[in-house]
């Protein structure tokens, strides 16, 4: 039976699965470990990044409607968002 993602990360942290045989390939849990970690890391990092896309579409398009239809509220609070996250 697969073991739970909780259990393989104690057991790695324990450092009791450092290689194991896989159908004949050696393959080191702690490595694998700390790749999947690395992987995370750079998975929350790109939604981050997509997230301030979204914004700065968001504010490109609302800076792009004819002065007339444009929402002054709502685009000085799309400035003040992205800009917060600039610094």
């Amino acid at each position: 039976m697969a073991m739970k993602m909780q259990e393989l990360r104690s057991v790695v942290a324990k450092g009791r699965a450092k290689v194991r045989q896989a159908g004949g390939v050696r393959v080191d849990m702690v490595r694998l470990a700390a790749r999947v970690a690395e992987l995370e890391a750079e998975v929350q990092e790109c939604r981050q990044l997509n997230l301030r896309l979204a914004e700065l579409t968001d504010l490109v398009q609302e800076l792009l409607l004819p002065v007339a239809q444009r929402d002054e509220e709502k685009l000085a609070e799309l400035v003040d968002r992205y800009s917060s996250q600039l610094g």
